[in-house]
This record gives C-alpha cells, structure tokens and sequence, in this order.
C-alpha cells in the first residue's frame, strides 16, 4: 500500500488485441517489429482523414473526449485561413498518478503514435511535430523512434520532429502547459483559455491531442471504418485503453473493446471480490459505488448515463477494509499540492477543501460537510485550468457514492476503520526507491499562532478555527520543498519544522 504505480506495469489484452498487437512477441517494437506488427499506414488527405476519424467516432483519450475529426477541420481551416502551416503536438504527459496507458504505448509501441501523429502532419501540411513526456525512460524510447525513421528538429525535414520533457506534476497533462513548455516557457497552464486549433505551438493553428488517439487513429487507418467497427459498440467502435489499480493483484494497462462491463475487467485483473467503490477516470473522475459499479459498462454513453466518464482511462476499486473518506482525503490533499499556483481558486481553495474533508472525516460534523460543499461550489469554474474543476469533482462524488461512511464521520464516531493507502500516489520528489518522506510538523510548545506559514504554504497548512496551524497529511512533494524550506526559516516562534519518516 501507498507505493506509486510502476512506470511500466503489465498488459492485459482483452479479446484481440489492436493497440498492443506485438507485444507478445516483444518489450518494444522497434521499426522493423512494428511493421510486421501492423503493416505500412496508408497516406490519406485531410478529407480522407477526417471523414475516418467522424465513421469510427474517435474522440481524444486523455481526458476531455472532445471530437478527434472537429480538431482536424478547426486545425486545417485556420491554417488555410492564416496562410501557415499548422503543428501536430502528441501529449504524452500523463499527470494522473493512476495511468499509465500513454506511457506503454510510447515505451512499447512508438511507432504506432507516431503513424497517427505524422498521418495528421502530412494531411494538413504540418511543419513542426512535436511529442511532450514526463519520464526519463519515454523519452528515450520517442528519440530512439524518431531516429529509426530518420527524424529530426533539423532544417530542410519536410516535418520538423523533437521531444519536450517536462515534470511529473498534475499540471504537466494540461495541453496549455505542454504548449508553454515547448514554446520555451515555464509548464504551467496559461491563465486564459485559447484555442490550440487556433493559436496553438509558436502560435499556428495546432492539432494536439493524447498519445493514445494517435494510435488509435493510425489502427482505424489501417483496418478503416468497416473492419475497424467490428468490435466495440455501434456508437463506440474499436477498442480502449485502462490503467487498472487500487485494490488488484496487480496493476495492469488493458485493452478492451468498448462496451465491456466494469466487472469483467476487474475480474480478469484480480480485483477484490465485490469493492465498496470503483473511482473510474483517475484523480479527476468520479467514484461509482459498489453495487453501481457492479452493472457499468466501459462506454461513454453507459458511463455518462452514471453521471461519470471514463477521462484520462484509470480505474481503481477500493477494498472494503478502508476508509473511503480518508482514502480521498489522501488524494485532495495531493492535488490541493499539485496545484500550480497561478489562481486563487487552485491554490488557495483547493487546500480549504482538501482541509474541510479531512474535517468531516475527523468529526467535524455537519458544519465540515457544509464547508466541503461551499469550499468545492467557490473553485469550480473559477480556475486558470480544470484542474479546481477535477478535484472538486473528485471529492463530491466521494460523498455521493459513500452515503453511508459520510453519516457514519458526520454524525457518530466515524466508519472505525483505517485509511490503509490503497490509491496510489507518486513517491515524493520522485524517488521511487526512497521509502523515506518529508513533512512538516509542528513544536506545539512554541507555536504562538502568527499564521506566517499558511500564508507562504497554503498547499500543506491552513489556519484552524482557533488560528493556529493545521498541517496537511501529505508528504512534502519535491516541487515544493524550496518553499517548505523558506517557511521554516521564516517562523517567528522556531516552531515549524520538516521531518523525515518511512
């Protein structure tokens, strides 16, 4: 419990397989195995392409599901509107802790992203092309990639192809912040929203969507629109791609055809028998409690039917030996960390309401709950980015689907059991092989309450009712510890201190 997923785990095939075709044979396909793999992709124009991407109802995979073909048309018209030649950027930034599905495409099968990014590129003209990752080991299995097809970022390429590394926060996944780091610029969301279709990379019109929609564009290119439905649902052809933790024998990336019922999945992936809650679509979903998740179906209309979605492809069943409420408390406390400070709502809301559920599952009573509610209504909508919007969701569907452990913490003594760190949240500072962590604490005989902490550290300390701190139960995470630091020096009182522990 409380370890971070593996970089790489396990895949799962579900019926025959389509995105992970090869990887019985292979760790990672090179060119050579890609190609006996899938065959050469086809060249398709722009109307070609899109008129594909409508048949086979392909939407982006890493979260929003917008439209794949409404991208293509907005990419390519503002282009011929501008008179340049537009980008194609693959998002491989997986921020969510939970997935890992674009990871294992571009460390097992780069090619195949690669064949929908640059069957994108050659259809509306593109000159620059440009993949965005997080990890050390991703990022050199896309340059060993690029350089077994001869690309570059030199001149005189017909498309000009590079890799953007940038941190493993939250954050790194939203498109905006990909599009400043590639630009140059620090990684973090803009503060106003614009359309990448039109003012995207350098400022040209961009097509940037998920590593996994790119793969599942060159797999529809290849089989097309008649082959391609024959899996899947009428409204969802083809298949999908999960990360599957939590409460699992272990954690697996599987790919199924759409459609498939929740259960099944879990069953094949060892998940405890009957699980008090299944959180579907990571950090940013939603949770389904247990006898909901028990009849779901793995599509977009089931899951939406559900009041959820299946967002950036994680799925995580609780156990029932733990405490729902503190089990998310965890998670609000790691995204209230996460948070890139750039807006008022994210970086001081998201920690009052990671703070107000650590109340109501401490017996704060109905006055927590209601601070919860008033604390997730004040972020929403509000923020620079979606992350306030993601983990106000988070945490009121953590409330909806455990009715009973919430009256349980609201009006008695709490559910009686312990929070055992089922949901997986990355190692601090990244150090996987380092148990060790850093938090903060408090020297109670010589705090004398002046409040200068949460002012500098509102991500990890709030001013309780009697204005003295209270401290987030959450590891110092790396990105912070430069101010962590600064904050214990600046305590007036010599009262806050950071500490190491297992």
């Amino acid at each position: 419990m409380n370890a971070p997923l593996p970089d790489l785990p396990g895949v799962l095939a579900l019926g025959p397989p389509r995105l992970t075709a090869g990887f019985e044979a292979a760790g990672r396909l090179d060119r050579r195995a890609h190609l006996a793999a899938h065959g050469t992709a086809p060249r398709l124009t722009e109307d070609e392409l899109t008129r594909l991407a409508e048949a086979v109802s392909l939407r982006g995979r890493g979260g929003a599901g917008f439209p794949f073909a409404r991208k293509l048309r907005a990419t390519g018209s503002a282009a011929r509107r501008r008179g340049v030649p537009p980008a194609v950027v693959v998002n491989g930034c997986e921020g969510e802790p939970a997935c890992r599905k674009d990871a294992v495409l571009l460390r097992r099968a780069p090619h195949l992203v690669l064949d929908g990014a640059l069957l994108a590129a050659e259809a509306l003209g593109a000159g620059t092309l440009v993949i965005g990752v997080t990890r050390t080991a991703t990022e050199a299995s896309v340059q060993e990639a690029l350089g077994e097809r001869g690309l570059s970022d030199r001149r005189g390429r017909s498309v000009r192809t590079r890799v953007v590394r940038l941190p493993e926060r939250m954050v790194s996944g939203e498109s905006s912040a990909l599009l400043r780091a590639a630009d140059g610029g620090p990684p973090l969301p803009r503060g106003r929203h614009v359309r990448a279709a039109e003012q995207g990379l350098s400022g040209l019109p961009t097509l940037l969507s998920n590593a996994e929609t790119y793969a599942q564009l060159a797999v529809a290119a290849r089989l097309g629109a008649s082959r391609h439905a024959t899996t899947g649902t009428p409204d969802e052809p083809g298949t999908l791609l999960l990360t599957v933790s939590g409460a699992v024998a272990r954690a697996r990336v599987v790919e199924a055809p759409a459609g498939t019922a929740l259960s099944y999945v879990l069953q094949r992936c060892g998940a405890v028998p009957a699980p008090q809650g299944v959180l579907v679509g990571g950090y940013h979903g939603c949770w389904l409690e247990g006898t909901t998740a028990a009849g779901a179906v793995l599509s977009r209309d089931a899951l939406a039917a559900l009041g959820a979605t299946l967002g950036a492809g994680a799925v995580l069943p609780l156990p029932g030996d733990t405490c729902p409420l503190g089990e998310a408390v965890r998670v609000a406390h790691w995204l209230a960390a996460e948070s890139a400070g750039q807006c008022g709502p994210c970086g001081l809301g998201l920690p009052a309401l990671a703070g107000a559920l650590a109340d109501v599952v401490a017996g704060g009573g109905r006055g927590a709950l209601e601070a919860v509610r008033e604390a997730a209504g004040a972020v929403r909508g509000r923020g620079a980015c979606g992350h306030p919007d993601g983990a106000a969701r988070f945490v009121l569907s953590a409330l909806a689907a455990f009715t009973d452990d919430l009256a349980a913490h609201v009006l008695g003594g709490g559910c009686g059991r312990a929070t055992t760190g089922v949901l997986p949240l990355p190692a601090p500072g990244g150090a996987a092989g380092d148990a060790r962590v850093e938090r903060l604490a408090v020297d109670w005989t010589l705090c004398e309450g002046h409040g200068l902490c949460a002012g500098l550290l509102p991500e990890l300390v709030r001013l309780g009712p009697d204005g003295f701190p209270a401290l987030a139960d959450a590891a110092v995470p790396g990105h912070l510890r430069a101010r962590v630091r600064r904050a214990v020096r600046r305590c007036p009182a010599l009262a806050l201190r950071l500490e190491r522990d297992r």
